[in-house]
């Protein structure tokens, strides 16, 4: 481009860390040995007999961030490499990327139902709901069938589910509930389920980690019986703070691209949801040869973690990577920005299919810049959206959250 507006370009390889946090072994121990990235080079190149092929990410500076023998330890491109916490709590797809556009969520905690209770149940009888406890456990059935309880897919404490038979319940009464336990939830999530079952779900409750309690969705058959409804309530955020909304209030076109369609707010934004790899790098190449703001989310590598399949988690990498080098020739103006990071890690080789709390990379590609720079590690995910809307030419104050990053040249 030679005149006007930049392209800003986020792409985030979900579950993609790159080492543990300080802080990740505090529900497991063991996630203090995580390392996503590592682990997967590791075993792909004993499975495959050869190394992943990665030169986009390579060039982008994931060996300076991540030495490993796999991986470029110089580029030739001009880029700024670092790592990020996460900056809110547990490991969650949600909350990583609300967090990465400039959310606060310093208010939100990880808890378990049964440490709320009492406030819970008082809401729900204010509204009017008939509210009591399973069999004693730690797990609500609201109005004789629809069950309150902890999640069990995600890591413990991370959301709620409010579950509903559609034999029992429309979808709207069972949303309505959960929009009732949203109110008190401390928790970045409240999911709201309807699904059709053959038995009563009390029959599909079990425990899960870390004293947790809730239904085993997979078993009560609501993924394989059809009609399946889902709605996500997250945390209330200002989503005018946010980098989507900031950038379009500032005239600038917004595109979101894969889950990031799905879970962030932006009215004016143009959505492009995709599962399939090869289908979110198609609308993210797309979007990136017009001007503006384009966040998109490469899914299935989190899919293959959750799968503990080591192996798809690199393919998933060799397939994005391709992607990427395509980016890299079309984002040739010094306005235009490439950012390639993760929201969490999730490491398929740590031996259970949870997120693993780890650093995520930062890898900028910055057309027209001076070399290579290293970055400091980034307090949290949303100094990314403060870089990003540096980039965009927008003051990152405008965010709820978030700190734009300096980088230190290679060699100073």
């Amino acid at each position: 481009m030679s005149s006007g507006l930049g392209r800003t370009v986020i792409v985030v390889l979900d579950g993609f860390g790159v080492g543990a946090m300080p802080d990740a072994g505090v529900l497991r121990p063991g996630d203090l040995q995580a390392d996503t990235c590592g682990h997967v080079l590791d075993h792909c190149a004993r499975a495959l007999g050869r190394p992943l092929h990665l030169p986009a990410l390579g060039k982008l500076g994931l060996g300076l961030v991540h030495p490993h023998r796999d991986l470029a330890r110089s580029t030739p491109l001009p880029v700024a490499a670092g790592r990020a916490a996460l900056g809110y709590p547990g490991a969650d797809t949600f909350a990583g990327h609300q967090t990465m556009m400039g959310a606060d969520f310093s208010k939100v905690t990880v808890a378990r139902l049964a440490e709320h209770l009492d406030e819970v149940s008082a809401a729900l009888r204010a509204a009017g709901h008939r509210v009591e406890l399973l069999d004693g456990k730690p797990l609500l059935v609201v109005d004789g069938s629809v069950l309150v309880h902890d999640n069990l897919e995600a890591d413990p404490g991370i959301n709620w589910n409010t579950s509903g038979r559609l034999e029992d319940f429309p979808f709207a009464s069972i949303l309505s509930i959960a929009r009732t336990v949203r109110t008190v939830a401390p928790v970045a999530r409240v999911i709201a389920v309807g699904g059709h079952a053959t038995a009563p779900l009390a029959t599909y409750v079990r425990e899960g980690d870390a004293s947790t309690i809730g239904l085993d969705t997979p078993a009560s058959g609501f993924y394989r019986n059809g009609g399946l409804e889902v709605q996500h309530l997250g945390a209330e955020l200002d989503h005018t703070r946010q980098l989507p909304s900031l950038a379009a209030a500032a005239g600038i076109p917004v595109t979101l691209v894969g889950k990031a369609a799905d879970i962030l707010e932006c009215e004016a934004a143009v959505r492009r949801p995709a599962v399939p790899t090869a289908e979110v790098l198609a609308h993210t190449l797309e979007a990136a040869r017009r001007p503006g703001l384009t966040v998109a989310n490469v899914q299935e590598t989190d899919l293959a973690g959750h799968q503990q399949d080591v192996r798809r988690f690199g393919e998933v990498l060799e397939e994005v990577d391709a992607g990427l080098l395509e980016l890299l020739s079309l984002l040739d103006s010094p306005r235009d920005r490439l950012i390639v990071t993760g929201d969490h890690g999730n490491d398929p080789t740590i031996g259970h299919a949870y997120h693993t709390r780890e650093y995520v990379p930062v890898l900028i590609h910055r057309p027209g810049a001076a070399g290579v720079e290293l970055l400091p590690d980034a307090g949290s995910l949303a100094d990314v959206g403060a870089t990003a809307a540096v980039a965009l030419g927008l003051d990152p104050g405008g965010l709820a959250s978030g700190l734009a990053l300096h980088s230190t040249p290679v060699g100073s």
